[in-house]
């Protein structure tokens, strides 16, 4: 069972790192409201890296923000906790590979395998923690602008992209937990077999059990008998 519950972890965690992946790409983390604004254009929708505005017929223009330096705190924030998000990810998925007691990969013991899935699940915590926090942290951005009678921009509502950002850690924050404790509580049972006292037999060898017996009178009359009388009596 504990196998089973170490590979539904994994590839949890990697479903979740792959949607991140297509989190940090997706060009709708926010999109134009048209709830008391007047624009031109029917739709302007941006992500961490670009902006895009779209017509009535379809047809978008995209420009990216110019230099990193001029965005705002909140932006610069997200990017790089999403871009440490994957990269903690990919190196979970990485000792997974190689942690996951199903594989044979690099001879290594039980113990080391079970040490470097621990990590991995510990990895893919750290990055569906890091995923909430920077999504989160954009939608308050959008929440606050939105609902703030004094913003005089363009207000913007929750895109999709921040709802598959959500699904995405969840799944690498289970994935990670399942790992993680998994592997303790296999490395707890594995402790508490190894201290087990070994089992010796109770039962002595035969001849030790017979050389340990005192010697039974009569046999020692006998003995002591024999040599009273000659051979010629037994005759």
């Amino acid at each position: 069972m504990s196998v089973a519950v170490e590979i539904f972890g994994f590839f949890v965690a990697a479903l979740g790192l792959l949607m991140l992946g297509l989190t940090l790409t997706h060009s709708n983390w926010r999109v134009s409201s048209m709830d008391g604004n007047i624009i031109t254009t029917s739709a302007i929708f941006e992500n961490l890296w670009y902006s895009c505005a779209s017509d009535s017929l379809g047809v978008y223009n995209c420009w990216e923000f110019p230099s990193m330096l001029s965005l705002s705190g909140d932006i610069q924030a997200c990017r790089a906790l999403m871009i440490t998000a994957i990269l903690l990810g990919s190196l979970g998925l990485f000792l997974g590979v190689v942690g996951l007691r199903c594989t044979n990969i690099g001879g290594l013991e039980p113990s080391r395998k079970t040490k470097l899935a621990a990590t991995a699940g510990a990895l893919h915590l750290l990055a569906g923690v890091c995923g909430i926090v920077a999504i989160s942290w954009y939608a308050f951005g959008v929440t606050r602008d939105f609902f703030d009678p004094l913003y005089t921009g363009t207000k913007y509502e929750l895109g999709p992209a921040l709802y598959l950002g959500w699904s995405a850690s969840l799944l690498a924050i289970l994935g990670g937990t399942c790992l993680f404790s998994n592997c303790c509580r296999s490395r707890e049972e594995d402790h508490g077999a190894s201290i087990r006292l070994p089992y010796k037999d109770p039962a002595m060898p035969a001849k030790s059990l017979a050389a340990r017996l005192p010697t039974s009178a009569s046999d020692e009359e006998d003995d002591s008998s024999f040599g009273k009388y000659g051979k010629n009596a037994y005759v």
